[in-house]
Order: C-alpha cells, then sequence, then structure tokens
C-alpha cells in the first residue's frame, strides 16, 4: 500500500503553504496526495437535517467542494501536482477531522502553522497543536513565509494571496 499524506486546506496564506509542502513531500515519497477541507454548518457546525433540512445540509456540503476545487484549481493553476491528488470535503472541526483523515502511523499529516490574527486565538486552539498532540502519524506542521506576514502587518487583517500563489 501506498503512503498517504494529508493537508489541510482551508485557503489561507498558511494552508496554501502546507499544501504546496505537502506536495513535494509526496512527489519525493512517491506517495498519493489527500487535500482535506473541514466545513461546519453557519454557527459552529451544531445542528442536523431536523434544524436545517436536507436540502440546506445538501447546499453547505455542495459549497464545501466547490470551495475545495477551487482552491485545488487555484493552487495549481501554473503547475500540476505531478502526484495523486484526492480532494476530501468533510463536516467537522478541522483538528478532529484532519487527524481522523490521516489516520494510521505509516502517513504524514500536513498543516500550516501560520499567524491566525488578532482575535482567533482566544476562540479556539490552534489546528497545528490539536494535530501535533492527537495524531498518530507524524506531523509537518508549515511555518508561515515571513514575507507574508510582512504584508500582513502592512495591509491589515483582510488580505489574501491570490489564487496560485
Amino acid at each position: 500500500m501506498r503512503q498517504r499524506i494529508v493537508v489541510g486546506v482551508s485557503g489561507s496564506p498558511g494552508s496554501l503553504a502546507a499544501l504546496h509542502q505537502a506536495t513535494a513531500e509526496a512527489r519525493e515519497r512517491n506517495a498519493d496526495l489527500y487535500a482535506v477541507l473541514a466545513w461546519q454548518l453557519p454557527g459552529g457546525g451544531l445542528g442536523g437535517r431536523a434544524t436545517y433540512g436536507t436540502a440546506a445540509l445538501r447546499d453547505y456540503r455542495e459549497a464545501a467542494v466547490e470551495e475545495l476545487r477551487t482552491l485545488l484549481d487555484g493552487a495549481f493553476a501554473v503547475r500540476r501536482p505531478g502526484v495523486a491528488l484526492s480532494g476530501l470535503a468533510v463536516r467537522g472541526e478541522p483538528g478532529p477531522v484532519l487527524v481522523e483523515a490521516a489516520g494510521s502511523a505509516d502517513g504524514l499529516l500536513v498543516v500550516g502553522a501560520g499567524s491566525r490574527g488578532r482575535w482567533l486565538p482566544t476562540l479556539r486552539p490552534s489546528v497545528a497543536r490539536y494535530c501535533l498532540a492527537h495524531a498518530a502519524c507524524p506531523v509537518l506542521a508549515v511555518p508561515p513565509n515571513p514575507l507574508e506576514a510582512e504584508l500582513a502587518a502592512v495591509l491589515g487583517d483582510n488580505w489574501s494571496l491570490p489564487p496560485g500563489r
């Protein structure tokens, strides 16, 4: 069985850096790459068919799948990954979703370890920290690019990289 490399993607600059690092790792190890986007329902994800209805749940899931497709298309617009790539949109909190997707100890889990903004650290724990503490496999936490931090300092919290960067 081929080795599996799982990478968390969210569209943030840190997750895109992790995606490109995971792609390089997959090429080097001749492994399969799984890009995982964790999604939640509005308001934190509690609720189900009784709260939102079957059609709404399907719409949210389809929107997450489309977001993942757009992220991957943008990330690999200039250069295709060159490895077997699968995208998974999974409902749940990012940390537990990634740890479960990574599964056994024979794989690798890659996550961005970038800045989380001014308010987010007080609201929930770091996905990277969760994965480092709970994953059965090795975890590669990709630090942010120092140039991105400088750009964020100049432009403020409401900036993002263009697709494919």
